[in-house]
């Protein structure tokens, strides 16, 4: 088994098909396949690479990350996917934790690269375009000279790793999510089945190929099902919308706040007429935005319920029903429950923590079995996710993990936060906390103590923040205050902080990200 398979597959069968669309760039199957291939041989000579090796992709939504994904897994190694705005530090982190042995980059991203000493497991950088730093190595020249030769991709167990995606902890160091080639096959399986992709559809993807929405529910579907994928770097919406009608796409892919943003366009019904499938993920869908696009542009808007450690697709609404607010049903060859703080699942309409148990579940966090026990119970992996289920089967989301913060889909951990912020020489103390916005579902809020005869300025606090972390996890708000509200033991009661920002919304400004 190898996901790389599909690839091959739609070569075979579309040679000359469009597989990918960016801008004025169009790749074939064949031609994708090739410069696949031809990568992967360049890549196991210069830094002899085995299997089950890390390979770091700190690539932006291009070409060349699908196709140095699919040059890595075709060697059996292991692609571990970079957020683009981490900073320096967090992608030293990372590169550390998995100990990559190569790091494939773009020259718009050498900055927040280490040097060689900060990261001695990587014995090559590779970049995608031109550098004048001499140590590191330029794609297309390799490229230039290489040749597939016989070399063949790698034949593979189920639960063999294919992907590492990163994601917070309970500690706020982020761990890494280990997807199997059984996990990604198995989960794109489910997604073409459930929304009926075919070689004719044409696939819009500005959501991040580095998350795993973007990355396996459409990137490795729209290959699997030899479809066209139209590739844009970030969501602009003039530019999405054009996109939509010029490159007839037929397909469109969203987080909630696209949908709501969309829903602004006067003529917004005439953009999308010609696409067939509206779909959102990442974020819990507001059900006045859903009716809202139903009303407005006269389709569905449908959605899944998944983690990266479901590989992400878990639970879908619907092949055949479409209930407004539910997460669905499982989708093919996965089983959800709602179980107690004891692991027994609990009746319909009882609220519960929600259970996912199948083929899609995750390997583990990579080299963190603790971390691992603790949400795995016999083959079922604990989401933190609160939810019920109602009579007929249909999940509905109750609550997200406690403290765990959703900016547009991407998880803030707030812990890794407040030690940033911690580093500043006059804060005493710091609890971030996330609160509703209209535009990202969540926005990140600080509550700061600063030291006796200390002072900073908001917007001080805020680009402190920015410059050490990535956009999304800096805060959006501060509010200064006096004294933390605490338990007898000492902890932060963060839930009364929560309250308090909701009675006393004036007492920050916003600062956009």
């Amino acid at each position: 088994m190898n996901i790389f398979d599909a690839l091959e597959n739609a070569k075979d069968r579309f040679p000359d098909k469009e597989a990918i669309l960016f801008g004025s760039e169009s790749l074939t199957y064949r031609h994708l396949y090739e410069r696949s291939c031809r990568l992967s041989a360049v890549l196991k000579t210069i830094a002899d690479l085995r299997r089950g090796d890390r390979i770091g992709l700190f690539l932006p939504n291009r070409p060349d990350f699908v196709v140095s994904y699919y040059a890595v897994v075709r060697l059996g190694a292991i692609a571990v996917s970079l957020n683009v705005m981490l900073k320096h530090e967090e992608v030293k982190f990372i590169l550390n934790d998995c100990e990559a042995k190569l790091l494939i980059t773009t020259s718009s991203q050498l900055d927040q690269v280490p040097v060689a000493n900060e990261i001695p497991s990587v014995k090559k950088v590779v970049c995608t375009s031109k550098t004048d730093r001499g140590e590191i190595l330029d794609m297309e020249a390799l490229l230039s000279s290489a040749a597939s030769g016989s070399l063949t991709s790698a034949r593979l167990a189920k639960k063999a790793g294919a992907a590492i995606l990163y994601t917070s902890g309970t500690t706020g160091k982020p761990k890494g999510v280990l997807l199997s080639h059984g996990n990604l096959v198995s989960n794109v399986g489910a997604t073409i089945q459930h929304t009926q992709m075919s070689a004719a559809d044409r696939l819009i993807c500005y959501l991040p190929l580095f998350h795993c929405f973007g990355q396996n529910f459409i990137m490795n579907a729209s290959v699997s099902s030899g479809a066209t994928l139209i590739l844009h770097a970030r969501f602009q919406p003039d530019e999405i919308l054009d996109s939509i009608q010029s490159n007839r796409v037929s397909m469109f892919f969203g987080v909630p706040v696209v949908y709501s943003r969309l829903l602004s366009i006067p003529k917004i019904k005439e953009c999308f007429r010609n696409v067939r499938y509206c779909f959102t993920a990442a974020a819990p869908m507001p059900v006045s935005v859903a009716r809202q696009w139903r009303e407005k542009v006269g389709k569905n808007i449908y959605e899944g319920y998944g983690l990266t450690e479901t590989s992400p697709f878990a639970t879908y609404n619907h092949d055949s029903h479409y209930r407004d607010g539910s997460l669905g049903t499982p989708v093919a060859g996965v089983k959800v429950k709602i179980v107690d703080v004891n692991g027994r699942a609990l009746p319909a309409g009882d609220i519960g923590e929600i259970a996912i148990k199948g083929p899609n579940v995750m390997q583990g966090y990579f080299r963190r079995p603790a971390e691992t026990a603790e949400v795995m119970r016999r083959g079922w992996f604990l989401t933190g996710d609160i939810g019920k289920m109602d009579d007929d089967g249909y999940f509905y989301l109750v609550d997200r993990s406690k403290d765990m913060i959703n900016v547009s889909g991407f998880k803030v951990w707030p812990r890794e936060v407040e030690e940033v912020l911690l580093q500043h020489p006059n804060i005493a103390e710091v609890a971030v906390v996330g609160i509703p916005d209209s535009d990202s579902g969540e926005a990140v809020k600080a509550f700061v103590v600063l030291k006796p005869s200390e002072a900073i300025k908001e917007e001080e606090l805020i680009d402190f923040g920015r410059s050490r972390m990535a956009v999304y996890k800096a805060p959006r708000f501060v509010e200064f205050i006096d004294v933390l509200p605490k338990n007898p033991t000492g902890k932060i009661l963060k839930r009364e902080l929560r309250a308090r920002d909701a009675v006393r919304p004036a007492a920050t400004s916003p600062h956009a990200a």
